[in-house]
């Protein structure tokens, strides 16, 4: 995995040590801006139906790994298992329990990216859980809720390196 790298602007009376860091004078203050990779926009009927329908249900499960890793690399101060978010929907999916708790976590990684891109949280896990049952709109609620995030950095291509807001 990538080292995340801390830039800081150098402030006035820096002194810089022998070993090239800059270490900033006392009292001064240093603006360190977290990084991430910028995520894919997707449609959210294309999610949530047309794609699942033509791959038989497989591309619901390529779309679940790929947000988690997306989520990843947005924020990498959080810590998500892509792999084992997986496997939770691959071999747990027949029961009821352990989807409905791994897309309330989902709703909250959403949320947590929200928030790390300045946005307002309109992502509620509750709802990414109880949309199961409504004809499977959680991954089109999800789904939506991502574009949001991507929308917040305009045109910036998947897997640019992004300043985060928060």
């Amino acid at each position: 995995m990538d080292d995340i790298k801390v830039t800081a602007e150098t402030a006035p009376g820096a002194v810089a040590p022998a070993g090239g860091a800059v270490a900033p004078a006392a009292g001064a203050a240093v603006s360190v801006r977290p990084t991430g990779l910028a995520m894919k926009r997707r449609g959210p009927v294309a999610v949530w139906l047309g794609l699942p329908l033509v791959t038989l249900g497989i591309y619901q499960l390529v779309w679940y790994y790929k947000i988690h890793k997306e989520l990843q690399e947005f924020d990498r101060r959080r810590v998500l298992n892509p792999t084992g978010s997986l496997l939770v929907m691959i071999f747990l999916g027949w029961t009821l329990i352990a989807p409905l708790i791994s897309f309330h976590n989902t709703g909250k990684a959403i949320a947590n990216a929200q928030r790390a891109a300045g946005l307002p949280v309109t992502c509620s896990p509750a709802a990414s859980t109880f949309l199961t049952f409504v004809f499977g709109l959680n991954t089109w609620y999800m789904q939506r809720q991502l574009n949001l995030v991507v929308a917040a950095y305009g045109d910036t291509a998947p897997g640019t390196e992004i300043h985060l807001a928060a």
